[in-house]
């Protein structure tokens, strides 16, 4: 593991140390934590759609028919 250093407000940091500390866990813990789930949304990269393989979910309820609404269908779950 890289030590470094940041410097970071003094009432982000007290925010950190009161949360590690109700948690019974290291604060450095926390921030590592953090860090991690910035890099997983914001620095990884996405798969884009084309990555993904098809998946067979069964056989068709109901053929397609000319007017049919999909993207009403799939929201309607909402």
């Amino acid at each position: 593991m890289k030590t470094i250093t940041i410097n970071v407000s003094e009432p982000v940091y007290a925010e950190y140390r009161r949360a590690a500390r109700a948690m019974g866990r290291p604060t450095s813990e926390l921030i590592r934590e953090a860090m991690e789930a910035y890099r997983r949304t914001h620095l990884m990269p996405r798969a884009d759609l084309g990555q993904f393989q098809p998946v067979s979910l069964g056989r068709v309820l109901r053929p397609l028919v000319p007017g049919d609404d999909l993207l009403a269908e799939m929201l309607d779950g909402r």
